[in-house]
């Protein structure tokens, strides 16, 4: 089968097409036939070495995708051959034709939503799920402000905040991405390269400001999000690239709170409720993910550079 195959970290160019025997499942295991495969920011951070977690080499990258199941190994109940699935993690790695997968890390995909799209689920829903609710203890009504709202979790957050009954803003650096923030329900989108930004959000939240900003990019945007919390408001971290100075006195004056999320160390229990939040969201239709670009896997290498550039769009997949 196809896969790609990464045998010392570094640059995208380290991940190279090669042809591996297909793998088979053990106990408690299914094999999924891979349709689309996510692409992450994580995975790019792991594929260059520098990441918490580290995979030993030589590795298939790619926790994220969805196939069909095509066989079921020892002691697994719930899934036969031709079951629809998205995944929540794999451990032969889903940029590759076939992947095994724990038995726990399936979920059904429902007819309505595309490999496509399913491959766009697992860690931008379950991110944006955990930082607005598990973390930053989100409730209707309140301002929410999403930075980045464009890319994957951003839109996940801002359709998960929308469904909530939250007051939402989101933010794109494109009239394209703008267009479709608000499409996806965003209340308020803005320009945050804008340099009355601050003041745009001041207006729109009546001075109040958002209660909870979920911020991408920490080491660029962290200084001025606090300067723009309401009282008692929350930033919680997604993402950040590098260091930031921040002063904690905006913070004080607030009695305000900086969380973080980190998807690897989620305990099993709240991942389990992440993903009942997620199908529920996809049963009734207020989840939708968006896929900007679909790439084939021999396209990896690409896919890895475009997935860091800003102006996001939704979801890179990759195509096996």
């Amino acid at each position: 089968m196809n896969a790609i195959v990464v045998h010392e970290f570094g640059a995208p160019e380290v991940m190279k097409l090669e042809d591996i025997p297909q793998p088979k499942p053990g106990p408690g295991q299914i094999l999924v036939h891979v349709r689309a495969a996510g692409v992450n920011p994580a995975d790019t951070y792991m594929r260059s070495g520098n990441y918490a977690k580290k995979p030993a080499l030589p590795y298939t990258p790619g926790n994220d995708g969805a196939g069909v199941v095509e066989a079921v190994g020892a002691n697994v109940d719930g899934w036969k051959a031709g079951d629809r699935v998205y995944l929540s993690g794999s451990i032969t790695g889903t940029y590759a034709e076939y992947a095994i997968v724990a038995a726990s890390d399936a979920h059904t995909l429902p007819d309505r939503i595309s490999f496509s799209q399913g491959a766009a689920l697992h860690i931008p829903y379950a991110t944006a799920y955990r930082a607005l609710f598990q973390v930053g203890k989100s409730k209707a009504n309140e301002w929410v402000l999403v930075h980045g709202a464009s890319g994957g979790v951003g839109l996940a957050a801002v359709q998960f905040a929308h469904a909530a009954g939250m007051r939402v803003i989101g933010t794109a650096g494109t009239d394209r991405g703008r267009e479709l923030v608000k499409r996806e329900g965003a209340d308020f989108v803005l320009d945050h390269k804008a340099v009355d930004f601050a003041a745009q959000i001041a207006k729109i939240t009546d001075g109040h400001g958002p209660d909870i900003i979920i911020e991408m990019l920490a080491n660029i945007n962290l200084g001025n999000d606090l300067k723009m919390l309401a009282l008692h408001g929350r930033v919680v971290i997604v993402g950040s690239r590098g260091d930031v100075q921040i002063t904690p006195r905006d913070l004080m004056q607030r009695e305000g709170a900086i969380f973080a999320v980190m998807m690897w160390i989620v305990p099993a229990e709240e991942m389990s409720e992440i993903h009942a939040a997620i199908h529920a969201g996809l049963t009734n239709e207020s989840l939708n993910p968006v896929v900007g670009k679909e790439l084939p896997l021999a396209d990896a290498v690409q896919a890895h550079k475009e997935v860091l550039e800003p102006g996001a769009y939704g979801k890179i997949v990759l195509i096996p």
